[in-house]
Order: structure tokens, then sequence, then C-alpha cells
């Protein structure tokens, strides 16, 4: 299967590839499946694991077995470790950042990426997107949105705007914005469509 390059930055072979690094290199704490990666990054399982196991060959990951499963977890003792993890949590780092800080906030229905930066996510070539726009569907706070919005601006180091909406509102479809919004490219963050390449099982 053809991957598509990379549009977000000129540096990585495939918008695949910085989708795996995003998801493995975030948190060098965590260990994750292989299965795990592919879901949450949200390429087909034998993607991931053809960009896993070339990470790992390159010592950018290390990995080990856990029964049926094989995890992998960043290598921070890499030389190249800090240029590296800067340049995936600037270019393909919103997704699981964002994910992972709308995951826990109440009202959420779902939320999602779109702008410039999922334009380019979905491969539209373009300038580097200079800011982040999030839209969220539920009843979530103005306050909780506010901080969320901080935190990651602080984290991805560039501003993010956090758009809410009514699931009505989402549902309906009849504001051109959020028609607008529907019609272009979009990442999915939070949701129960959200991890499409989710499968069971062992990893290999």
């Amino acid at each position: 299967m053809k991957t598509m390059p990379s549009a977000l930055t000129p540096f990585l072979r495939s918008d695949a590839q910085g989708a795996v690094l995003a998801e493995t290199m975030l948190d060098p704490s965590v260990e994750l499946s292989f299965a795990a990666v592919s879901r949450r990054a949200g390429v087909l399982p034998a993607v991931a694991h053809r960009e896993l196991t070339r990470l790992i060959q390159a010592d950018v990951l290390r990995d080990r077995r856990d029964g049926n499963n094989r995890l992998v977890r960043a290598n921070t003792e890499h030389p190249l470790w800090p240029l590296m993890s800067q340049l995936v949590i600037e270019t393909y780092g919103p997704v699981p950042v964002l994910r992972s800080l709308l995951a826990d906030v109440s009202g959420v229905r779902e939320s999602y990426l779109y702008g410039s930066w999922a334009a380019r996510r979905a491969g539209q070539p373009g300038p580097p997107p200079k800011d982040l726009d999030v839209l969220v569907v539920g009843t979530a706070s103005r306050t909780d949105l506010l901080d969320i919005s901080e935190a990651a601006s602080a984290k991805l180091h560039v501003e993010v705007n956090v758009h809410r909406t009514s699931s009505e509102a989402w549902d309906a479809m009849t504001d051109p914005f959020l028609a607008t919004v529907a019609s272009r490219p979009k990442v999915q963050l939070t949701g129960a469509d959200s991890s499409p390449q989710e499968r069971e099982g062992a990893d290999e």
C-alpha cells in the first residue's frame, strides 16, 4: 500500500511515519503495543508494523516482548533525541497532545482538528500552519476549553484556538461555518469513531 508523502514537514519520509513517531516519541515513559500504535496513529496495522520496524532498526525506538505483544518506547539515549522529539512535537504532535488533553474533559461528545494543519495532514501542499484550530462538539465549559487551549499552546509552541458548538448545531449542519468545517479536511481527536484502525488480538 502506497503511503502519502508528508506535507507537514519535508524531513520525514511519509505521513504515516510522522503519525507513528508522534504516538511513540512524545511520552518516553509510555510503552505501546504495535496494535495500539496502529490504532492511535490511524494507519493500517501493516503500515504501522513496517514503520515501527524501521524505527527500531535505526535505534530511534526500543522494543521488548510481553507475551504475544511487542512493546515499543522512545529511545531517549539516541544522540539525536532532543532534535527528533522537537521536530515531531511541532509537526505531528497536535493529535496525541490534544487527544490526551481533551480525553477527560466533561461534556465533550467529539472533537476535531481543522483548518490549515488538517489540510497539511491530508496531504494538501502549503506553508507550515501558524496556528491550530480545534472544534469541540458538546457542552464542555469554556473555562475547561480555555485551559486546554493554553496547555496545548505551551506544549506545541503554537497558538491553539478552540471553538465549541452544540451537538444539535453540529448534527443539523445548517450553520455555514460548521458546514465548511465538515466539508474540508479534519482530523478527529475524540469521539466514537476516532480509532478506525483498532483491532483485536496479538500484534504479529
